[in-house]
């Protein structure tokens, strides 16, 4: 059995949720979101909890299913209640970001500037070395704050590039130059 799926999901106030038509409807102060609930899965508001069932809980697929579902509807009602941000630092002389509109503007050590299009319903703020990605859907901002990592991942020798803030890059020894005059 799921135990992450069995487990009710409180529903703060101000979260209005709605199913209807094998889709679930979340509402919030930040916004709105939907999930297609996959069929063997139920969601059921009663009250102020939403539970999650499943109609035969002994096959290993329809429990994978139960606790996915149950996950990303605690993640939409956290979304647009709090929201969700991820932090990239860059590293690297010369490396820096700018944000002018829905454009971010990366200087990562290429011959020219990277332009990477913000989408719609995510905020990305940039301060010194430090970009900022924010929006209430938590599947979207982690995928943007990816791609933008993926533009100029840190590289094993210097640690130069963009990472994750609180990410560890290991560091490589590099090539080692033998004595002169040694055979």
């Amino acid at each position: 059995m799921s135990r992450i799926g069995k487990q009710p999901v409180p529903i703060p106030s101000g979260v209005r949720i709605e199913v209807a038509n094998g889709r679930c409807f979340v509402s919030g102060p930040r916004g709105e979101l939907s999930l297609v609930v996959p069929p063997p899965v139920s969601v059921a508001i009663d009250g102020d909890v939403a539970n999650v069932s499943v109609t035969h809980p002994d096959e290993k697929r329809e429990r994978a299913l139960w606790g996915l579902t149950r996950i990303l509807v605690k993640n939409m009602i956290d979304g647009v209640t709090k929201g969700f941000s991820k932090q990239l630092e860059i590293h690297g002389v010369g490396y820096r970001a700018a944000i002018s509109g829905k454009d971010l503007t990366l200087a990562v050590g290429f011959s020219h500037p990277v332009v990477y299009r913000v989408p719609d319903g995510i905020t990305v703020a940039v301060e010194k070395n430090i970009i900022t990605v924010s929006g209430i859907d938590k599947q979207v901002v982690g995928e943007v704050a990816a791609t933008i990592r993926r533009q100029r991942p840190p590289e094993p020798y210097k640690g130069k590039g963009i990472r994750y803030v609180g990410e560890r890059v290991r560091q490589k020894a590099g090539k080692v130059v033998k004595a002169a005059g040694v055979k």
